[in-house]
């Protein structure tokens, strides 16, 4: 990216996997930034992502290249920060289907692609996996993707800050909810919760599930499948958890501190959203998680629960990421996408390049919010190709 373009000081709301991200790759290349959120880094949807990377499963041909790229972007960070190794692994996952289901169609569109997808029998399970419980596969085998992994943002998303700051970033944290400061149509700073305005060229939204609100509070509609949902956090267990396991009743990954991370489309319909915001997960579903993940575990070990994550869980109504200008509000950006995690330092990096040079990435062209304006009503909810929902 060039930095001889004209210094532009850039604002922006959240301070999650997209936001920092955005922040870093902008002071990196010369811009002026300030970031603010209404708590601490990462301590929404990035504290309660499964955070796995991959590009798993079918879809569209522009979002599988994103999510390639993505990858490409963290292996660079990796190969970069050798200490990212306690946040930042590519140990593989593995997948298989429910009974009466297959997944030979999916890995049959996976290698179509070239993706790296390896069908493995059970008897295989031991040597691929040994932290999995062969005996909980499918009759018919299993999809094992040696190039995907695990990040875990809670860890990761301080390291992206410090580069942001020693590049010249500010970040405030603990700035209650700030709004977009808009004058004659343009984005002009960010207004904090205290009343206090951050004047700005440009302003960017990264705030998770809470986006398409704030952008209805400025007129403009973002077609919204985002609902309620949790994670838990087991207690330290006494196992070698290395493959992201996604199972058809729990997905698994470990942390850098030996505790598993899980959730579950079942489960996350289980989450009551309360008046204020507040959200309850139910005793059933956080002992049900529990039960699930030891059946797939070698040993089948009794897992404990440390805590529960509840939130939103950030989705565009058509699955794919919304992300670049916002059309009726000059100098206004956008992010708002499922899968966080893996798309979080390729989104960043393509986003500031699109404000420090005002030219528009060819990449990001499939997923501006416009698109949604060219769907005839009703032909919003995608393809309904297969994807996996904890990404």
């Amino acid at each position: 990216m060039s930095s001889s373009h004209p210094v532009k000081h850039v604002a922006i709301i959240g301070g999650g996997i997209l936001g920092v991200s955005t922040a870093m790759h902008l002071a990196c290349n010369g811009a002026k930034v300030t970031l603010v959120t209404s708590g601490s880094l990462a301590d929404g949807a990035s504290s309660r992502s499964i955070a796995w990377l991959n590009s798993s499963g079918a879809r569209s041909a522009e979002y599988h290249y994103l999510r390639m790229l993505a990858m490409d972007r963290y292996r660079t960070w990796s190969n970069r920060h050798p200490e990212s190794k306690e946040y930042l692994r590519f140990n593989g996952a593995l997948k298989w289907a429910a009974p009466g289901e297959s997944f030979r169609s999916t890995y049959a569109f996976e290698r179509s692609g070239g993706y790296d997808s390896r069908w493995i029998d059970r008897e295989q399970i031991p040597e691929i996996a040994p932290d999995v419980d062969s005996s909980a596969v499918a009759e018919e085998g299993a999809i094992y993707n040696p190039g995907e992994g695990w990040v875990d943002l809670p860890h990761f998303v301080p390291a992206l800050a410090a580069e942001a700051v020693s590049h010249g970033a500010k970040i405030i944290e603990n700035a209650g909810r700030a709004t977009v400061a808009v004058r004659d149509s343009r984005a002009v700073g960010v207004v904090l919760a205290d009343g206090r305005t951050i004047d700005a060229d440009e302003v960017v939204i990264a705030t998770g599930g809470e986006v398409p609100a704030q952008l209805t509070a400025l007129g403009v509609t973002v077609p919204d499948a985002t609902p309620a949902a949790f994670v838990l956090f087991t207690d330290p267990v006494d196992l070698d958890v290395r493959t992201v396991l996604n199972t058809p009743r729990v997905a698994v990954r470990p942390t850098p501190d030996g505790r598993l991370v899980l959730d579950a489309d079942w489960s996350e319909q289980t989450v009551v959203a309360e008046a204020g915001g507040t959200f309850t997960v139910p005793e059933h579903a956080v002992q049900g998680l529990l039960e699930e993940a030891s059946k797939v575990l070698a040993g089948n070990p009794v897992l404990t629960a440390d805590r529960v994550g509840a939130g939103l869980k950030p989705i565009p109504h058509d699955g794919e990421p919304v992300v670049g200008p916002v059309p009726s509000v000059r100098g206004l950006h956008m992010l708002f996408t499922h899968s966080g995690a893996t798309l979080g330092l390729i989104l960043g990096e393509l986003l500031a390049e699109e404000i420090v040079t005002g030219e528009s990435s060819p990449v990001l062209r499939a997923f501006r919010l416009a698109r949604f304006k060219e769907q005839a009503p009703g032909n919003a909810a995608g393809t309904g190709a297969w994807e996996p929902a904890r990404q």
